[in-house]
């Protein structure tokens, strides 16, 4: 796994960062903000697996792109379930 970066919830997305991942982050970030979930003090972690960009947010929400189209938004426990 190689370490990408670290940015805010509410700041923007790094440019190398496919689109779909990058809506994938703008829609949860919505959502929060329509939930009027305090964020201050969140951020999102960039990794790479398998040459993939996985996104990660404090709370355990997981982005993952599934193709060049699609990007899957689960939580990291329900993704590392699958992984057993």
């Amino acid at each position: 796994m190689q370490l990408g970066t670290r940015w805010a919830v509410g700041a923007a997305a790094p440019d190398r960062i496919p689109e779909p991942v990058r809506a994938a982050i703008r829609t949860v970030e919505a959502e929060l903000d329509d939930a009027e979930q305090p964020t201050a003090g969140w951020g999102w972690t960039l990794t790479y697996l398998e040459g993939k960009p996985i996104v990660d947010l404090d709370d355990g929400t997981r982005i993952r792109l599934v193709d060049a189209e699609v990007a899957l938004v689960t939580s990291v426990e329900l993704d590392d379930a699958d992984e057993d």
